[in-house]
């Protein structure tokens, strides 16, 4: 009985491989037609998208529509503040957490910064995605635009888990996934290449 779960176990590990496979393969054909990025670049943007939406529990097409309103998928962009990079992510509000962050415009580093500043502001919302949207870009505008956006990319990052209306709160949280507010930062790591330490806490003075 106990093989049998295990080939069971084993399977829907495989299936889910594969789901998330399909789900990159078909956001970096979109990447490249829609935003004109090269095929190495959108693969590349695309897996690094999946890999933190599964991390922190966060629908593809959530990440991708920050990264096209933040960036427009512009790896070298800068904005306000030193908003860097694709998700915009501001080093002077996280220095605690970019400590060890050599380049914040690589892409892969730059989403699970992103990714993990976002995750941080729900669980200090309590699931509350309107909430940590509103955080992150600094106004309720922001998270509406967002929510708006996220249409956008739902056919081509699989399936959803946030509503995608203005004003919806999505409870993200599961009880052994988002505890209370706190040092929620403990947990994040940077990708490999850049260091296997622990992100220490962030700030989370300014949005990004």
């Amino acid at each position: 009985m106990s093989r049998l779960l295990c080939l069971i176990v084993l399977s829907l590990g495989l299936m889910q491989t594969a789901t998330a496979d399909e789900n990159s393969d078909r956001m970096s054909a979109y990447l490249t037609q829609k935003f004109g990025l090269a095929k190495e670049k959108a693969q590349k943007i695309s897996d690094a998208v999946q890999s933190a939406a599964s991390k922190y529990s966060l629908p593809p097409a959530l990440l991708l529509a920050i990264i096209s309103i933040e960036s427009r998928f512009k790896e070298k962009a800068k904005g306000a503040n030193g908003a860097t990079g694709l998700m915009q992510v501001v080093p002077g509000a996280h220095r605690g957490m970019l400590r060890n962050v050599k380049d914040l415009t690589e892409p892969t580093t730059n989403i699970e910064v992103g990714s993990a500043i976002l995750y941080g502001y729900m669980r200090s919302a309590n699931g509350d995605m309107n909430a940590a949207l509103k955080s992150y870009g600094g106004s309720q505008a922001y998270a509406k635009k967002v929510n708006l956006r996220v249409e956008d990319f739902a056919d081509v990052a699989g399936q959803q888990d946030i509503a995608s209306h203005p004003g919806a709160q999505a409870s993200m949280c599961e009880a052994d996934r988002c505890p209370a507010p706190g040092n929620w930062a403990d947990a994040f790591t940077i990708p490999a290449g850049n260091t296997a330490a622990a992100l220490p806490g962030a700030s989370p003075a300014m949005p990004h």
